[in-house]
């Protein structure tokens, strides 16, 4: 039951799709991409922890340094997995114990970056921080930027994945921030964007999912 829990977390299978997009219809920004990318789902986690760590490494960075960085972290701190065959998985994610004192330094991570993974890691180490554990989107915001090196970016983006906070809502990206405005080069400001975000509650999250498909395929299109 546990594992079944887990997967439905992972797939969001909880969602009710037809009541999400519904709602973000009524938005004529957000009609058109619901119907070009219907069904569109949040991606939880299998781990919490792994995905916070992730969030942290991936910040001012692109996605494939950051998953350069992560690969290095696993070889340094994870344990070596094996199943028999050759399916692609070598390591285990390290838990919030092996990371809490670790120096990171080798893996060419900067000081604060690793320092905010270290102070993570004690912080659920300590029961301050339980991604088990349901609880509001501002308590969730209040805990995760108390933290040194977690800024408002991280902090929504980690309560979208690792709490599977459907209100989330990380309005600084640069890519959602794009995408509204449909342009590679021009963009919305922050501010502008959380204004037309408030049409999207309580279902902010899936209109971030929305708008990052449709980024990425404009960008791929050239569009400007």
């Amino acid at each position: 039951m546990k594992i079944a829990e887990r997967m439905r977390t992972l797939f969001d299978l909880r969602a009710d799709p037809l009541v999400i997009t519904n709602h973000l219809r009524q938005d004529e920004k957000m009609a058109g991409l619901v119907q070009a990318y219907p069904g569109l789902r949040l991606p939880g986690a299998w781990d919490g922890f792994e995905i916070a760590v992730r969030a942290i490494l991936g910040q001012q960075v692109s996605i494939k340094a950051a998953n350069t960085l992560a690969g290095r972290l696993v070889k340094a701190y994870g344990d070596p997995f094996q199943i028999g065959e050759d399916v692609g998985l070598a390591y285990l994610f390290p838990g919030p114990e092996r990371l809490a004192e670790a120096s990171l330094s080798e893996i060419g991570l900067m000081p604060g970056r690793a320092e905010a993974i270290r102070t993570l890691a004690r912080a659920v180490l300590d029961g301050k921080l339980v991604f088990s554990t349901a609880i509001r989107l501002e308590e969730i915001i209040e805990c995760l930027t108390a933290l040194p090196g977690l800024g408002p970016w991280t902090a929504h983006y980690i309560a979208m994945r690792a709490f599977s906070e459907p209100d989330a809502f990380p309005a600084g990206d640069l890519g959602l921030r794009r995408a509204v405005a449909e342009s590679e080069v021009a963009m919305l400001t922050e501010s502008q964007l959380r204004q037309s975000a408030e049409a999207w509650r309580p279902w902010r999250a899936y209109a971030a999912i929305y708008l990052w498909q449709h980024y990425s395929s404009f960008k791929k299109e050239g569009r400007k």
